[in-house]
């Protein structure tokens, strides 16, 4: 190891340099002996006087010489701590340091160098420098020398190199040139071993590839999933709708049924509502979770609201025993929510209420605002209450709490949706219980003026009795085309239009055949199933709108598919409305006799 005062290889003064030490002693003999010789004659011609002059000269010389060998001592000094100083942090450095020749040979090196290349600092020395890099990057390093040559600036760039052991690593080099003390070009290189951080990025980039992958084959498989509940729902209300509908028929058929007849028709009736119901709620959970479900959010009257559930759930409530009291709060309050899932919400805590109540119980519901900026809307029972477990796991998907083997039917992810539409509304929910004592379910919207405008589709109309099976006395001798493939849909459709003394029936079983049918025989309303064995009720309705014949016939979608996804997607393709099946019999009817309505005004108008 060199001693760090010497000084560097390029820094080093050559003897036959004028400079030299050797070089500037010869010179001050060469002097003296010539001022010597003329001593002897000078002294003859000089005075006392001029003798006193110049010994005085001489002393002042003297002590000026002192004091400049005292100066230079002390920077000779000075200058070895300095040059101590700069081998320190040379040789100590914590980055490799390396002077390159312009043949590539290796100069110098310190000791963070030499140990990156595997080789002590006096066996580096002309070394070639691409014998450490790898030879599929040796490319890279000529492509950096001749940047630097070329533009004089700085030049990094980053390799992989070899250590003498044959230890590969990457290394990031920084490089520029200088001058040597006998004017050659050198370059000086910067040595950092950056493998740590290239076998990161490297795994950084893995696992973003795996993240990538693992998020597409989630994104498929929730498509998947999304498809086959789509598809499942299809054709499980497909039958439904005939188990149903036709219950329905014998429920309001004349003669009326037998007491006994009435008990099976209304077992029926329940089984199968509940099976909708269960239906309805997995697609509502999949497609919150799935981020399909749409929101359509607008200023509404939660007033409106609570006298719509009101209404729908009374027949409930007096079947077993519930006295239910709600706020008349008319016009006062107004949220900024979705109206059919604000409506699904709280049915379901009413729901809740009346079917988890004690015998002869209550369900009390009020309304109050929150925080200035929301509305509380809670409902309250007279039930056996809630202990802190389960509380804690009321929200879990198909969590009974222990109601599994009760009277009472259920699903167990009827909460588990509400709490998620309420979220998705802005909004809170939350519950107060106390065993024994019962409950106090309540949710929190965001407050809205009442001044702006509604958004929202309109209300659903849930099961209910034998009403407008009749034909009102202004619709006489109108014909309706239903378009559907299923014979038992169609035979239902028939004869709930075989009530109806002012319809004729036409029918066909594919979508060509509708249109044949629509064009010859102009229909005032047009039933369209949607999945049909050769084009879809979408091209159909397209064909029937660009038809001038046909293109004022209003069309009905009459389908299977649910999902609100699909509801949007018929009533933006130009579908008058859109009824799912299976088909409510009281739905169904009101909405012939306002399409029916509309049909004779639009003819009258032309």
């Amino acid at each position: 190891m060199p001693n760090k005062r010497s000084l560097s290889a390029d820094a080093k003064i050559s003897p036959h340099s004028p400079h030299s030490p050797q070089a500037l002693r010869l010179r001050a003999e060469t002097v003296f002996l010539e001022s010597a010789n003329r001593l002897p004659e000078q002294l003859e011609e000089t005075s006392p006087e001029s003798m006193r002059r110049m010994l005085h000269d001489l002393r002042v010389h003297q002590i000026e010489l002192e004091m400049q060998n005292e100066e230079l001592h002390r920077t000779q000094a000075e200058l070895d701590i300095e040059r101590e100083r700069y081998f320190d942090l040379y040789d100590l450095a914590p980055v490799g340091y390396c002077t390159i020749s312009a043949a590539g040979l290796i100069l110098q090196a310190n000791l963070v160098g030499a140990t990156l290349l595997g080789l002590p600092r006096g066996a580096l020395l002309n070394q070639p420098i691409s014998r450490f890099i790898l030879q599929a990057d040796q490319d890279v390093f000529y492509l950096l020398g001749k940047q630097l040559i070329g533009g004089g600036a700085a030049q990094s760039c980053e390799l992989r190199m070899v250590r003498k052991d044959g230890v590969k690593f990457w290394a990031s080099l920084v490089a520029t040139t200088a001058l040597a003390i006998d004017g050659a070009p050198v370059m000086r290189i910067v040595l950092t071993d950056v493998t740590g951080r290239k076998q990161f990025e490297k795994s950084q980039q893995e696992s973003s590839v795996a993240l990538r992958s693992a998020k597409a084959t989630a994104e498929k498989a929730n498509l998947a999933k999304s498809e086959f509940l789509s598809s499942m729902s299809h054709e499980l209300r497909t039958p439904l709708n005939a188990v149903l509908g036709f219950a329905q028929l014998m429920a309001s058929g004349r003669p009326p049924p037998s007491d006994a007849q009435k008990l099976s028709i209304d077992q029926i009736l329940k089984a199968g509502w509940h099976l909708l119901n269960l239906i309805n709620e997995i697609l509502d959970l999949s497609m919150i979770e799935s981020g399909k479900l749409t929101m359509l959010q607008g200023s509404m009257s939660l007033g409106e609201v609570l006298q719509d559930c009101k209404a729908m759930m009374e027949p409930q409530a007096l079947e077993h025993g519930i006295q239910m009291t709600f706020p008349h709060i008319g016009d006062l309050f107004h949220v900024r929510a979705d109206r059919n899932r604000v409506k699904q919400v709280i049915i379901n805590l009413l729901s809740n209420a009346i079917k988890y109540n004690r015998p002869g119980g209550a369900v009390v519901v009020q309304c109050a605002v929150s925080g200035g900026n929301r509305v509380r809307i809670s409902v309250k029972d007279d039930g056996a209450g809630l202990a802190p477990e389960q509380l804690a796991r009321l929200f879990e998907p198909f969590n009974r709490l222990g109601q599994d083997n009760g009277s009472e039917e259920g699903t167990g992810i009827g909460l588990v949706i509400t709490k998620q539409l309420v979220e998705l509304m802005g909004g809170a929910i939350g519950v107060d219980s106390k065993v024994g004592v019962g409950s106090v379910f309540w949710i929190e919207l965001p407050t809205a003026n009442s001044l702006e405008s509604a958004h929202g589709g309109s209300p659903q109309v849930g099961p209910s009795g034998p009403d407008h099976l009749e034909a009102p006395a202004s619709a006489r001798h109108r014909t309706l085309l239903c378009v559907e493939d299923n014979p038992a849909n169609l035979a239902l459709v028939e004869q709930l239009i075989a009530r109806r003394s002012d319809l004729k029936l036409l029918s066909a079983i594919n979508g060509n055949m509708g249109v044949q049918l629509a064009r010859l025989y102009r229909p005032d309303l047009i039933l369209m199933d949607i999945n049909l064995p050769d084009i879809s009720g979408f091209d159909a309705l397209k064909i029937l709108r660009t038809d001038p014949a046909t293109a004022h016939i209003p069309v009905v979608a009459l389908s299977a598919n649910a999902i609100s996804i699909d509801i949007e997607k018929g009533i933006q393709a130009g579908f008058f409305c859109y009824l799912t099946k299976p088909i409510l019999v009281n739905e169904f009817m009101e909405t012939l006799d306002t399409v029916l309505l509309y049909s004779a005004e639009n003819r009258q108008s032309k």
